[in-house]
């Protein structure tokens, strides 16, 4: 994978089933790292599925999520979970 900026800021879509059952909805972070760790240990897994990462006009899935969310490259220190 390509060098990725963990810095830009990003925008946190949940999946549209997610925003009629809960009060979850659009949420901006000023960076990818930060969406990443809300997404991956804040959001209950059941609805990371469907949900979407927006970055720079590109968008990234939850498996994608999970991807950045494991690089080494991630600067943020991980919750054991």
């Amino acid at each position: 994978m390509a060098t990725f900026d963990y810095s830009a800021g990003a925008g946190l879509y949940p999946c549209k089933t997610v925003r009629r059952m809960s009060r979850l909805r659009y949420k901006r972070f000023d960076s990818v790292a930060e969406a990443l760790r809300y997404a991956i240990e804040d959001m209950p897994p059941s609805m990371l599925r469907g949900t979407v990462l927006e970055v720079e006009e590109t968008r990234y899935n939850c498996q994608q999520m999970r991807t950045l969310y494991e690089a080494d490259a991630y600067p943020l220190p991980r919750r054991d979970m």
